[in-house]
Order: C-alpha cells, then sequence, then structure tokens
C-alpha cells in the first residue's frame, strides 16, 4: 500500500482557479515510523498536464539541501529526517518525517487520515524481541488487546477517531510502551455552501441553485453527487452527479427555504449546507398613494404589471368575508383605480386581476387603513425623578392612547426641538440624553400622524410610599419565598418603583394601571438586613420608611470525598469518607449512605466536617452519599462511585437474530457479558478464530457486535472479555446461516426434439442458491401436478407420460420455509403422430365411366397438424397436399380409360408416415347408343383432367368394380370433353362448359329404389 503525501495546490488566481504542478511523495512501506536497519522506498510523482513529456530528474532534499539526484523516481532511505522530492518543472513535495527507531516496540501509522478511509494502525516489536500482552491505548485508555495480531482496523475513519495513540506489552516482568501518534481525520469535502443566481427573482425567471464544495485535493479520487431540498421535500431528482438545480420558470410557490446536501460516491460521508430563503416576486403588484390615507383624501390604486405583453386588461376587486363573493369595482385598460374621497367604509383589502391573451394572474392584496388622528400625548421620565447630576441617564417618554399607526413624535426642551421619531409598531417613542447642566428646565412633546400634531399634559407628582412585608413579622429563614409591596396613594400613571436592600438597588418595577407593585426573593442567608423603595412620576423620587428582616440559614449542600483520592481501589484497602458542609448553623447531623443504606450517623457540634472509615471488600462498590441537616430538612450531597477492582469472569455469548432462523442479509447481534469484572472491559468477537472487532464496555454490561449476515457466516462464535486483569474466553457458540431460495429453473426434457404422445417426460426443477430442504411443486397451467423434496439442495424432477391434454405452460415453485420462488413459465407442445389414412373415392354415380369427376379424399383421424398428403395411383404420385387445420384432403380427377387400377393415399406430420388401405377403381368404357336430346355436341374425353372443385353432390361412394348384374341398373348422364389443355385447381373445370362436348351413358349399381332415377352433376352445387 503506497502512503501519497500530498498531490496539486490550487491557487487563486483572477477568481478562478490555476493548478500549481507540485511534487509527491510516497512511502512504501506505508509507515513514518520504521526499526533502525530497515529500508523505506521514496517515490517521487508529479501530476502534469503534458503527460507525453518527460521528466529527466529527480532531485531529493535533506533536510533543505540536495541531497542527490536521480534519474529514477525511487529512492531508498534508512536514516531519520525530514525527506522532500522534487521532479523536472514541478515544485517540491511536502516533508515527511521519517524516524527509524532503535526502542523495542513502535506503533505505525499513515501520516493522514480522512473520513471513510480504511485505516490500519500496527503495533511491531522488533526483531527478536518478544513481547507479552500487546494492547492498543486511545487518549490513555485501552483500545485494544492484540493477542493473534499486531493490527487495529478503523474500517471508516471518522471525527470519532481522533485522538492519541499507542502501544504497550510485557517483557520480563514490565512494560515497554511505543511512541505516540496523535490522529486527526480530515474532511473529505467542507460542509457544501448553497448559492442562487438570484434570490429575489421576479416570477417566470430562470434561477439556478449552485451547491458548493469538492473533494480534499490529497482524496480526489471518486466525486460528489448532489442533491436539493426545500423544507423536507426534495425539489429535483434525488442524488445526482450535477451541483446545480435550475428552475426554468420559477414560481411564487418555489419561495421558501432551501438547502443542498452533498455525498462522496459509495461513501457514507454525507454534509448539508446552511439554508437559503429565496423569496419570488410577483408579475403583477398593487400599491398605492398617498401611503396613509385620511378620510376626505383621494387614494390612488396601481396595479403593476412586468414582462406581459399589451394590451392588457385590468380588473379590480375588494375582498369580502368568505360568505359574500369579493365585489369588482371596476375593468378596463386602465392600470390605476382612484376614489376622489376616501371614506370610512373604503377601508379595506383591494387586488387587482390582469389579463392578456396568454394569461390571467392575480396580485398581491394590499389593505388600506383609513387613518384617524392622535389622542393628546404624555409625556413621562424613565428613570422618573428630578436629575441633579450629570452622571444620571434618563429617557423621555411620549405617548398616545389612540391614533393610526405611523405616527410622528416630536420632543421640546424650553421651546427648542431636539428630536423627531417614528413610530410604526407602537404609540409611544423615546428620547434619551445624557443631562448636562444646559438640559435643565421644562420638557414637552408632540404627536402627529398626518392631522396636525397634539401637545401633551401637565403630570401630578407622587405621594410617599408605604413597604410591606408579604410574610408577618422581620424574622425569616432561608428558602423561604418572600415578597416585598411598595404602594403610593396619589400620583399620575406612569410610576416608576425602586426596591433597595442596605442602599443596594434590587429591583426597578413600571406601575401604568395601579399604584401597587411588588418584588418577590427566595431569602438566603444575605438577605438579612433593611429594606426601603421610592416611587417617581417624573417630578422627584418618593422613599419609603426602611424596614429589618433576620434571616437564619440552613446548612449548605454537603461535599462528600475520598481519601485517598481516586473512584477505583483494590480489594483489602483502607477509605475514608468525608462529608463538608460551607454553610450552616450547629449542631449539624451527618449520614453516610451506600446504595440508599445507612452507613453511620454522626453529630458535629463544632465543625462542619465528619469522617467515616472502612476496610473495601468486593462488595463496596457503588454510590456513596452523606447528608446533612440542622432542623431544616437534609441535604445530600453528590454521589461518589467507588469501584473496587474485580477480575472479569467467563463471559457468555449470546447470538441475536430477528427471526427463529438466521437468514442471510438479517442483522445477527452478537452480545458478549461477563457477569464479574471491574469496568472497563473490552470485549472481543471472533468467528472461527478471526477477529471479527471489539468494543470497550465502560459501564460492564457487556458489549453488542452487529453482523449483516452471509452464507459464509455459518459457522462457531465466540469472545473474550479483559479488564487488565487477565483474558477469559467464552465458550463456542455455533450459528447456521440460511439462505433464501434464489428464483428456479423449469427445465423439460423429452427423448426426441419434438415432444409425441406416449413419450415420457422429465420436468426439473432447480434453484441455484437456497439452504437445503427444499420443497418443489410443479404445475401445468397452474394446476399442481405434484411436488418432490430436495435434502441436499439440489434440484428435483418428476416425470410424466404425455397424452395430448399435455400440451400447455409448465412451471415450479421452490420454498425452503424462507419465502416461494416461482420459475418463468414454459411452454410444451405435446404432438400425435398420424393415424392410419383412410382413402375415399367418391363419384356422381355407383359405376364411374370415362368423363366423369372422381373426388379422391385422404384423412387420419389422429394426427398433430400440419399434415402431408400424398395420392397414388398404381403406386405412382398423383399430387400431394398440406392441410394445416389437421382434416383431411380432396383431390379431383376427370376420368380416362387409364385410370382404373389401385388407389392409396399417405398421411405424415414428420413423426411417422402411415399408408392406407389400397381402393380399387374400374372406369367403363363410354356407351355406343346415347340421348342426342341431353348434348349431342359433347366431344369425348381424351385426356385425363385434375381438379381442385369447389362443389359437388355427394353420392354414396365406390370402393371397387361394380357388379352390373347385382340389383337394378340405371343411367347416370355425365359429360365428355375435347382434349384440350389442363384447367389449372383454381380454374372452372371444362366439365361444365358447353361447348364441343357431348353425352355418354354408363351403367352403375343403383344404391336405393330412389336412385332408379338418374342423377345429374350440378355443377353451381356447394362443396360440403
Amino acid at each position: 500500500m503506497l502512503l501519497w503525501v500530498s498531490l496539486l495546490i490550487l491557487a487563486p488566481v483572477g477568481g478562478q482557479f490555476a493548478t500549481e504542478i507540485k511534487s509527491v511523495i510516497s512511502l512504501q512501506p506505508p509507515w513514518t515510523t520504521l526499526f533502525q536497519g530497515e529500508t523505506a522506498t521514496l517515490t517521487c510523482k508529479t501530476f502534469q498536464f503534458n503527460a507525453a513529456q518527460k521528466v529527466k530528474w529527480y532531485r531529493w532534499y535533506l533536510p533543505g539541501e540536495i541531497q542527490t539526484e536521480t534519474t529514477e523516481n525511487t529512492y531508498e532511505v534508512r536514516e531519520s529526517g525530514g525527506y522532500k522530492c522534487q521532479a523536472q518543472d514541478s515544485h517540491s513535495s511536502d516533508r515527511v518525517d521519517l524516524i527509524f527507531s532503535t526502542a523495542y516496540l513502535i506503533l505505525q501509522a499513515p501520516s493522514d487520515v480522512f473520513e471513510d478511509d480504511s485505516v490500519v494502525l500496527r503495533c511491531q516489536a522488533k526483531a527478536n524481541i518478544v513481547l507479552n500482552n500487546m494492547t492498543l491505548y486511545k487518549n490513555g485508555r485501552i483500545l485494544e488487546t492484540l493477542n493473534k495480531t499486531s493490527d487495529f482496523h478503523i474500517h471508516q475513519a471518522s471525527m470519532k477517531d481522533n485522538g492519541e495513540y499507542h502501544c504497550r506489552g510485557a517483557k520480563d516482568n514490565h512494560f515497554v510502551s511505543s511512541n505516540k501518534i496523535k490522529i486527526v481525520v480530515q474532511e473529505l469535502f467542507p460542509s457544501p455552501v448553497l448559492r442562487a443566481s438570484s434570490t429575489q427573482p421576479t416570477e417566470r425567471d430562470a434561477v439556478t441553485l449552485t451547491c458548493e464544495t469538492q473533494l480534499s485535493q490529497q482524496r480526489p479520487e471518486g466525486h460528489l453527487l448532489f442533491r436539493f431540498v426545500k423544507q423536507s421535500n426534495n425539489v429535483g431528482s434525488d442524488w445526482k452527479n450535477s451541483p446545480e438545480f435550475q428552475f426554468s420558470h420559477i414560481r411564487k410557490e418555489n419561495s421558501g427555504s432551501y438547502w443542498c446536501e452533498a455525498r462522496r460516491v459509495n461513501s457514507l460521508v454525507q454534509k448539508r449546507s446552511q439554508e437559503l430563503q429565496i423569496q419570488v416576486r410577483e408579475i403583477v403588484r398593487i400599491h398605492h398613494y398617498p401611503e396613509f390615507v385620511f378620510e376626505g383624501q383621494e387614494l390612488v390604486l396601481i396595479c403593476s404589471v412586468n414582462g406581459a405583453r399589451k394590451p392588457i386588461t385590468v380588473s379590480w376587486y375588494k375582498r369580502q368575508d368568505r360568505l359574500q363573493k369579493d365585489i369588482e369595482l371596476q375593468t378596463s385598460s386602465k392600470t390605476e383605480f382612484t376614489i376622489p374621497v376616501v371614506q370610512n367604509s373604503d377601508a379595506g383589502e383591494y387586488y387587482c386581476i390582469a389579463r392578456n391573451s396568454h394569461f390571467s394572474k392575480q396580485s398581491n392584496s394590499v389593505i388600506i387603513s383609513v387613518k384617524v388622528p392622535v389622542s393628546q400625548p404624555v409625556l413621562t421620565l424613565r428613570p422618573p425623578g428630578t436629575w441633579n447630576l450629570v452622571t444620571d441617564k434618563m429617557s423621555l417618554q411620549c405617548e398616545v392612547q389612540r391614533g393610526s399607526l405611523p405616527i410622528w413624535y416630536q420632543f421640546f426642551h424650553e421651546g427648542v426641538l431636539l428630536e423627531e421619531v417614528e413610530s410604526t409598531s407602537e404609540r409611544k417613542t423615546f428620547h434619551r440624553l445624557s443631562p448636562t447642566e444646559k438640559h435643565s428646565g421644562n420638557y414637552y412633546c408632540t404627536a402627529n400622524n398626518g392631522l396636525g400634531p397634539q401637545w401633551s399634559k401637565v403630570m401630578i407628582p407622587v405621594s410617599k410610599p408605604v413597604l410591606t412585608f408579604s410574610s408577618p413579622g422581620t424574622r425569616t429563614s432561608v428558602g423561604i419565598k418572600m415578597s416585598l409591596q411598595c404602594e403610593v396613594q396619589r400620583g399620575s400613571l406612569p410610576i416608576w418603583y425602586q426596591f433597595f436592600h442596605e442602599g443596594v438597588l434590587l429591583k426597578k418595577r413600571e406601575a401604568i394601571s395601579w399604584r401597587t407593585v411588588s418584588y418577590s426573593f427566595s431569602v438566603t442567608g444575605e438577605n438579612s438586613g433593611n429594606y426601603y423603595c421610592t416611587a417617581d412620576n417624573g417630578f422627584g423620587p418618593q422613599r419609603s420608611e426602611a424596614m429589618s428582616l433576620s434571616v437564619t440559614v440552613p446548612v449548605s449542600q454537603p461535599v462528600l470525598s475520598l481519601s485517598p483520592p481516586g473512584t477505583q481501589i483494590l480489594v483489602g484497602n483502607e477509605v475514608r469518607l468525608q462529608c463538608e458542609v460551607q454553610r450552616g448553623s450547629l449542631p449539624i447531623w451527618y449520614q453516610f449512605f451506600r446504595e440508599d443504606v445507612l452507613l453511620t450517623r454522626t453529630e458535629a457540634t463544632s465543625w462542619r466536617t465528619v469522617s467515616y472509615s472502612f476496610s473495601v471488600t468486593g462488595e463496596n462498590s457503588g454510590n456513596y452519599y452523606c447528608t446533612a441537616d440542622n432542623g431544616f430538612g437534609p441535604r445530600r450531597s453528590e454521589s461518589i462511585n467507588l469501584s473496587v477492582i474485580v477480575p472479569v469472569s467467563r463471559p457468555v455469548l449470546t447470538l441475536r437474530a430477528p427471526r427463529g432462523q438466521a437468514v442471510v442479509g438479517d442483522v445477527a447481534e452478537l452480545h458478549c457479558e461477563a457477569r464479574r469484572g471491574s469496568p472497563p472491559i473490552l470485549y472481543q468477537f471472533y468467528h472461527e478464530d478471526v477477529t471479527l472487532g471489539s468494543s470497550l464496555s465502560t459501564s460492564g454490561g457487556g458489549a453488542f457486535f452487529n453482523l449483516i449476515l452471509k452464507a459464509e457466516h455459518s459457522g462457531n462464535y465466540f469472545c473474550e472479555a479483559n479488564n487488565g486483569q487477565g483474558v477469559q474466553r467464552s465458550h463456542m457458540v455455533p450459528l447456521s446461516v440460511r439462505v433464501p431460495v434464489s428464483h428456479p429453473v423449469l427445465t423439460l426434457r423429452t427423448p426426441r426434439v419434438q415432444a409425441v404422445v406416449g413419450d415420457v417426460l422429465e420436468i426439473h426443477c432447480e434453484s441455484q442458491r437456497g439452504s437445503p430442504p427444499i420443497q418443489y411443486q410443479f404445475y401445468h397451467e397452474d394446476v399442481a401436478l405434484g411436488n418432490s423434496s430436495s435434502l441436499s439442495g439440489g434440484g428435483t424432477s418428476f416425470n410424466l407420460s404425455l397424452t395430448t391434454e399435455h400440451s400447455g405452460n409448465y412451471s415450479c415453485e421452490a420454498d425452503n420455509g424462507l419465502g416461494v420462488q416461482r420459475s418463468e413459465a414454459v411452454s410444451l407442445n405435446v404432438r400425435v403422430p398420424v393415424s392410419r389414412p383412410v382413402l375415399t373415392l367418391r363419384t356422381t354415380r355407383t359405376q364411374v365411366v370415362v368423363g366423369d369427376v372422381l373426388e379422391l379424399r385422404c384423412e387420419a383421424q389422429r394426427g398433430s397438424p400440419p399434415i402431408l398428403y400424398w395420392f397414388y395411383h398404381n403406386n405412382v404420385t398423383l399430387e400431394t397436399s398440406t392441410s394445416h387445420s389437421g382434416q383431411g384432403v380432396s383431390l379431383n380427377l376427370l376420368l380416362t380409360a387409364d385410370h382404373s387400377g389401385t388407389y392409396s393415399c399417405k398421411a405424415d406430420n414428420g413423426l411417422s408416415p402411415q399408408h392406407s388401405e389400397a381402393v380399387t377403381l374400374s372406369v367403363m368404357g363410354r356407351k355406343s347408343t346415347f340421348d342426342s336430346s341431353r348434348n349431342p355436341s359433347a366431344p369425348d374425353p381424351q385426356e385425363s383432367t385434375y381438379h381442385n372443385v369447389p362443389g359437388w353432390i355427394e353420392l354414396q361412394p365406390v370402393y371397387s368394380n361394380v357388379n352390373p348384374n347385382r340389383g337394378e341398373v340405371v343411367y347416370s348422364e355425365v359429360w365428355s370433353v375435347k382434349k384440350e389443355n389442363k384447367v389449372t385447381a383454381a380454374s372452372e373445370p371444362e366439365l361444365f362448359k358447353n361447348t364441343d362436348s357431348c353425352v355418354i351413358y354408363s351403367q352403375v349399381k343403383g344404391a336405393s329404389t330412389t336412385a332408379s332415377k338418374p342423377q345429374f352433376l350440378d355443377p353451381f352445387t356447394p362443396h360440403r
């Protein structure tokens, strides 16, 4: 680890920051204290902006003089001193003080520590020196006992880690201490300062808030995130990289108190600025003149509109109470509204609304008060009296009982104006004087609020005051509340009263509505003596008769002390408790207590101090106090805690988790407590002999260590307790951390690429993470199929013999008691092999003859589409056709004599082809005698024609040659077509056209008696 001592210096130049290139020195190893004979490697670096420029030389200084010059940036040293380095074209680095010590024990630490740093303090013993009971101290107190390591880790440094550190170890029955190192944790960045481009913008202005701070130049890595807050509400997004937040068009409701916060990325260091007040000024405002309005005057209200397009229409309103609608006074293009003669009824709250084609905006409200003339003022002196000494201070007060504010007051001395004062908040004001001889004479004042001045009157002097005590008699006790009352029988108000004790002023009071005032206090020993009061209303003070008061003093709070001094003592030593009071009348009764249990009682008749001694045992730890009483009730001393040092007992380690089973992500609390032992006690926590952390308990109540659980935290835990009297280790406590199941993965496994009915499907469900046992549940279309438990934590499978109903979506769930997780759905399509197809031959008659249209239909009753069909004649392929719906397909054939023979078909959907049974067809030749009435011009067909005929009359199918000797013979009409080009599947068959056609007859077997009449093929009959 390298310790970088310095970075760059930023110097302000013309309001900007210019970078001064400064060398940086680093140490390896990173310590500034090493043992004599060891070597430290210094590395000199410079952060230049022109990275392509090569540094040709490095200079090394000790101390202040050039030690050497090298071409490499490293330099090995073995001597103590203050080192600097300088790279070419840069300034020298900061000084680094290295100490090569000859001591047995040294404390090693980095020279600079910043907030959030991970810091290592190393207590290092000299080679071949064995030290026992190695202990690290902070500010003179035990921080940690280093039993199996020499390092102490501060994981995230903060200001609480500031202090002075040193190590101590034992060698040959004596202690060896290291050097002391003072650690001062520096700020990563200063608290931010929030600035605004304007703190009093006008509505719709653009305003930018800037959060100003920066990372320390010695910790420039990473960057800062910022956020802006208004009255506990985020006004921007959450944390962002930009230190700016912008209001593109600020609004009135954006007024308020703002602050900003800054924190470094991946750090817990977060700081907040002071609040900044932003007040948004309105676009539309209302004001008036004159400023002070009196009855009978003219009042002009003005509606000011800033930054709005003209023309503008202004409406004037006077606000009413909540139950009534505001009164519209006027609407026009004028921005002024005039009340020629003001009356009392015109007082109230006014506002305007400005409108144009783009906006409508209401102004602020202005309250018009119709002013009332001032009453006659009253002039009084403060403090009251007739002054004779030039060192006295006084104030003249001029006050009126009524009159609208503001009021202008004038003070006069012998007709000469002294001062003019405006009062805007109350109906009185003051004029202060430091009197001299020239200030003697008559004073008066005037008051005016715009309707002419009013003059003050003459005052009546006070009579002689009377002083009385609230308690009868002239004797009292300390702690009693006493009240003094001073009263005059006559005199103009206000009157100023003063209370005195032995000529010393106690209190001043002003009476503005009564001629009596009081002064209360709690009696102390110093309150004995003579009391009197004075009264003055500007004509000089009047003094009462003096009254005497005698006070009896109770005891003061006693003070308990220990001898010998200190609060820690070993068992068997003798301790003396001493109880003393500073004040109090004798005799005094003293009592000594331990934990509220009386130890002894003593009476003191000549001294205010008593003692109590005893020999210390282990049960004498606790709080001690004493009481003192001389008849006014006991007074109790502050408690003193006496700690009897007792070695720690074996600690007990307790593991606490938020639920019955410890789960990854839970916070486990490790509590270690020794039932006996004098604090402070240092507790150390271990997991499988690896140190987790330590905590110092100053009260003896045990210590806690919190751990955010991971899977690797399973294992054995123990703790150690040490108060300097020996280390005690707890028993082992096991902890098993359970892991919730992860999102399971469902896998479908079949013996072939496509799942086929009859195959055995293996459904495998597995979670990559999760503590066993894990219960797996399998689903098909959200219907449970079954479940299985995995005791070892792996996946599990479920087998299924497939049928056609098993197509669909499959999913699974995993649960180990810590929450159910469900897999993504996996789709399965179960395919059915085709069954043996059935070939059907369909004609319009029972015995086919040349020229008939034969429909061949091939259909497999089962099988997943698409299905490809082949048609064969004497094992020669006639045609293929695909069925995408799973139904059969047809082929139409215009018969010739060559079409006699065997027909078959084949069906295949990719799983296994199936052949139909063969069907024999015999095509009869045409008859020589035919009916000319049918269509004698139709020619004989010479060539077979294939059709996809859209519609036929479906008759009884013929599967073999027809025996004409069986049953009744009927005649059926067929059409014969001349040899032409073959008709495409999409065209109308030539069979049904009336050109060049003839009629032939053929014998077929009748299907029933209804077939005795000839049946004709209708070319327009739709296909069924």
